[in-house]
């Protein structure tokens, strides 16, 4: 009689052990599964800033001339895919700049954003005020009573 009561709490303590490593096997499959979405939200928002950035850089109305708008990433990328469409909305409007990224799962993160396109061929304008600015008339003595230890 004694040995099979033992032989059941064997059993018993084998089933509540199976459960138990059940749980932390599926505990430790969904972690591995988040970090792996992690890091592909990581890289996906870094490729799509490097876009973003490389239109803004260009300017949207020369974007298209000099890049594709559509393709593969270069290593250690090239599992990724890109696409860019560029819509102007209007004369002097920013335009809408989407840009979408796609992972080799198919996994796709977008976005989308308006940049204003450039006026002139200078680079970098001249930005000086036409007038020199006099600070201590514009403030007043008030500030400097302020400031003054």
């Amino acid at each position: 009689m004694r040995r099979g009561f033992a032989l059941i709490e064997v059993v018993i303590a084998g089933v509540i052990l199976a459960v138990g490593l059940a749980g932390i096997i599926n505990v430790s499959m969904r972690a591995m599964d988040m970090q792996r979405r992690g890091e592909a939200e990581v890289i996906a928002s870094s490729l799509l800033d490097g876009l973003l950035s490389q239109v803004l850089v260009d300017g949207v109305t020369e974007f298209p001339k000099l890049n594709a708008t559509s393709g593969r990433f270069d290593a250690p990328f090239e599992t990724w895919e890109f696409e860019i469409l560029i819509d102007p909305e209007g004369l002097g409007d920013p335009y809408t700049v989407t840009a979408m990224v796609r992972d080799a799962r198919g996994q796709s993160y977008t976005v989308e954003t308006r940049i204003a396109p450039r006026l002139g061929e200078d680079p970098n304008p001249d930005r000086r005020p036409p007038e020199p600015f006099d600070r201590q008339s514009a403030f007043g003595k008030d500030e400097e009573a302020a400031v003054a230890p």
